[in-house]
């Protein structure tokens, strides 16, 4: 009797993993750090993901994109969130890819929403890109996706890094600078509202500052992977208008291994509860087949090709 209870009992769990991912997949989700909306948005959809998909997930913070992509590669991570820009660096093997060279072992699972390029300041004197010169700028970390970003910003205003006092900081590191008076601005790219300028604006005379016209314009020009977009007024404390800038987009990406059917999943798991992931983060609000399959230039995981398919959407698997 013992014997037989056992069978049933180890046939009851053969069914029940099998229900949920393949065999009971652990996999582990790259972000970003602890005050940027990655950390925060990703967990939810971590939630989400385990809680609809059976795929066990843990959401770590990390250096951002770039580590992300290099975790997948690593097999450390199966799973991230990175910005579009950096992920086609990778799949070339340009600009902060060049010299490891082009990985492709990961594959796009869909955008997410856009990451608008924040440049906050705090000195009343700052009110376009060109008035930066001279100025202690942070522009994130050598390499990462916020450098080539402000670089970016930057060259197309017709300035340089040594036209600037360049810091390399992190977001929070940026926003506790600019509280000390350490830094004039910081380029912060990130989903809007993000919580590192959100508490800098709520307890300082934070503010943001545009990134349009004719910068924006030749920005676009040279690097079509940018977009213009509008930070409504009122997204941060004291912000009585909108702010236009430039953005790329948050994407998340797997790992080329990953089943078919584990994608499926949990890209079901995603775009199947969009209404209860904006209720736990506004950044579900942008959530939508459109901006989850628009814009990409990393082909998508079969699986989650499948489950844009079946809404009637084909995407570039190779």
């Amino acid at each position: 009797m013992k014997k037989l209870m056992a069978i049933i009992m180890a046939v009851a769990m053969v069914f029940a993993l099998a229900a949920c991912g393949t065999a009971g997949t652990k996999m582990t989700m790259g972000t970003g750090g602890t005050s940027g909306t990655y950390y925060g948005y990703g967990g939810v959809l971590g939630q989400y993901i385990t809680n609809n998909a059976g795929i066990g997930v843990t959401v770590v913070s990390t250096d951002g994109s770039k580590a992300n992509i290099q975790g997948i590669a690593a097999g450390n991570y199966q799973l991230g969130t990175v910005q579009s820009d950096v992920m086609s660096y990778a799949w070339e093997g340009t600009r902060s890819f060049e010299t490891e060279g082009k990985i492709d072992s990961f594959r796009t699972v869909a955008g997410l929403y856009a990451e608008s390029v924040q440049l906050v300041t705090m000195d009343p004197e700052i009110k376009s890109v060109a008035d930066l010169k001279g100025k202690s700028v942070s522009i994130g970390a050598p390499g990462s996706g916020v450098y080539f970003n402000a670089v970016d910003v930057l060259t197309a205003a017709g300035l340089t890094e040594e036209d600037i006092n360049a810091q390399y900081q992190s977001f929070a590191d940026s926003a506790d600078a600019l509280k000390d008076g350490k830094i004039d601005a910081a380029f912060i790219v990130a989903g809007a509202p993000t919580p590192a300028i959100t508490e800098l604006c709520t307890t300082n005379s934070a503010y943001l500052v545009p990134i349009d016209g004719e910068v924006a314009e030749a920005l676009m020009a040279s690097c079509p992977f940018y977009t213009t977009y509008t930070i409504p007024a009122g997204t941060y404390a004291g912000q009585e208008a909108d702010v236009t800038t430039v953005t790329v987009k948050a994407t998340l990406i797997v790992s080329a291994s990953a089943t078919e059917e584990d994608v499926y999943n949990l890209t079901a798991a995603i775009f199947n509860n969009i209404e209860a992931i904006t209720a736990e983060n506004a950044k579900g609000a942008e959530l939508s087949l459109e901006n989850a399959t628009s814009g990409m230039t990393v082909p998508f995981h079969a699986g989650a090709a499948k489950y844009f398919a079946e809404k009637g959407i084909e995407v570039v698997t190779e």
